[in-house]
């Protein structure tokens, strides 16, 4: 069942996507080679909780990060680690929520480490506008499957692939709602957008095939054939005037 959102529950979740987006700037300013993720993760915990709110992550499903931190060919769900240590050319992917006040907001980027190859580059820089060519969709009469599509579209035109298997959702009072959002699909196919409605959509990006799998600690997803991923989010509420980012700051 799709929640929508009244003006107060909007206030509280523009609260917890502000501790998010905030949380998730300030490793993305750390993020440089010698640091590790875990390093990292802890930066987050700690900002987070400064603001009265919780990492949305910590404990999710027995996650035992407060972030996801996904290095290179790794795509989501990567494991904070002392171990993982970043370096020169990587790109990583941090994938932050807080929990605050009963509502979640999330949001992940993916930034370069040091100096990195053109080619990571312009794979980051696409995956963001395809994030953007999606929620340009978000007007009255539009439904789930334009914003796929349009993410798709732009992805694929750029010699890229979107991944399937993971893909963006409602938010709310849980990390987790309806609709499912699809990072693909057919235009004016699926449910309709209506003012209310929160979703998070998250283009995940990989150079190679679409295809991706788990690693053996249960929780890290890496292309299936090693290449390069890249991973944008926002919390994205749809009003009457168009769409409005909870996360950004």
């Amino acid at each position: 069942m799709i929640v929508l959102k009244n003006t107060d529950q909007l206030a509280y979740m523009r609260e917890a996507g502000k501790i998010t987006g905030e949380a998730l700037s300030l490793a993305g300013e750390a993020v440089r080679p010698g640091i590790s993720t875990y390093e990292l993760d802890t930066m987050i915990r700690k900002c987070i909780e400064k603001h009265g709110a919780k990492p949305s992550f910590l404990g999710y499903g027995g996650f035992p990060g407060s972030a996801c931190i996904s290095i290179n060919d790794q795509v989501i769900h990567g494991i904070p680690s002392k171990k993982a240590i970043l370096k020169d050319g990587d790109i990583v992917k941090i994938d932050v929520g807080a929990f605050y006040r009963g509502y979640h907001g999330d949001s992940a980027r993916t930034f370069p480490v040091g100096e990195v190859s053109p080619e990571a580059m312009r794979l980051i820089e696409v995956t963001k506008e395809s994030f953007y060519r999606g929620i340009a969709q978000i007007g009255e009469g539009a439904r789930i499957g334009d914003i796929g599509n349009a993410i798709d579209s732009y992805v694929r035109e750029n010699g890229y692939n979107v991944v399937r298997k993971y893909i963006g959702h409602g938010v709310g009072r849980e990390l987790h709602e309806d609709p499912e959002v699809p990072n693909f699909g057919t235009a004016g196919r699926g449910p309709r957008l209506a003012a209310g409605m929160v979703i998070a959509i998250e283009p995940m990006v990989n150079v190679g095939t679409h295809e991706v799998k788990e690693l053996s600690d249960g929780w890290t997803v890496v292309t299936a054939d090693g290449k390069l991923s890249a991973h944008y989010e926002h919390t994205v509420a749809v009003t009457s005037n168009g769409a409005v980012l909870l996360t950004e700051v």
